[in-house]
């Protein structure tokens, strides 16, 4: 347990940030496996649209410090490759 006043407000902070993180990440594992289904299904119009949800929340995710830019753009350039090459 933090013992000092600015250790108990970084511990609040840490947590909040967690918290959101969490929740970001969570959206965009939604996202990624919505973008599977419909590869699978081959429905080009729903894989195309939800890509580009996909792509936007990760770019708003490296954005905001929550995914590393390199990684976004790893995952940016294989949605590409995978849905809009087609």
């Amino acid at each position: 347990m933090a013992n000092t006043k600015s250790a108990i407000k970084n511990a609040r902070k840490a947590r909040r940030r967690m918290l959101r993180n969490k929740a970001v990440m969570t959206r965009l594992k939604t996202l990624r496996a919505k973008l599977q289904a419909a590869e699978k299904s081959g429905d080009a119009a729903a894989a195309k649209s939800v890509a580009i949800a996909y792509v936007s929340a990760v770019d708003r995710a490296a954005r905001h410090g929550v995914v590393h830019a390199n990684a976004a753009a790893h995952v940016k350039a294989h949605t590409a490759k995978l849905v809009f090459a087609k």
